[in-house]
């Protein structure tokens, strides 16, 4: 398993998807896999019902919750069909996002769902792509599908360097053209792909 993770923007989904077919491409079968916990889903429900988020819709203690246990409910899956099927799996977020996503928010329950979490194994390798959260921004902005405040980004942006596995993690510069970021995904696995 090789984990993609960083914040809202940072490209996470658009090089997992695209190394997942490289390395197919390559002889090496891979599986991409988002492992998200439904936030724009939880928008959009809480926004036909009135309301401007999830958070505001389910409130502050059934939300990270519930945004946890479909999380848990994906990397379940993810871990069940690599198993099941041998392929390689590039995942878009792993456990470290919903810690992540908690903690930015100011959530309780962080400590339940580490311990809950668990279970999950950990990836092969793990790369943060550190992206800016200007750059970020404005990249999500772009993708017009929801927006982001800046001082949100840099607090997931915080929250992911203050992890204790952080220092564990391959750091890639998210900032670069996805050529350039492309290339340093592909540097990091091909050892692990020999």
């Amino acid at each position: 398993m090789i984990a993609l993770v960083g914040v809202d923007g940072s490209g996470k989904s658009t090089q997992a998807r695209a190394l997942a077919r490289r390395l197919t491409a390559r002889g090496i079968p891979a599986t991409y896999f988002e492992n998200a916990g439904g936030r724009p889903l939880w928008n959009r429900l809480a926004q036909a019902f009135g309301r401007p988020d999830g958070v505001a819709l389910f409130g502050r203690t059934l939300y990270p919750a519930l945004e946890a246990t479909v999380r848990a409910v994906a990397m379940a899956r993810t871990v069940l069909v690599t198993r099941l099927t041998g392929r390689t799996a590039v995942l878009d977020r792993w456990t470290w996002c919903q810690y992540v996503i908690m903690a930015a928010r100011g959530d309780r329950g962080r400590r339940a769902v580490r311990a809950a979490y668990a279970i999950f194994p950990r990836p092969a390798v793990v790369c943060f792509l550190a992206t800016s959260p200007a750059v970020a921004q404005q990249r999500v902005a772009e993708r017009g599908i929801d927006t982001e405040e800046l001082t949100h980004l840099r607090a997931l942006d915080a929250a992911y360097r203050a992890l204790p596995e952080f220092g564990s993690f391959v750091v890639i510069d998210g900032d670069g053209d996805p050529e350039e970021v492309a290339a340093a995904l592909d540097e990091v696995v091909s050892p692990l792909t020999r």
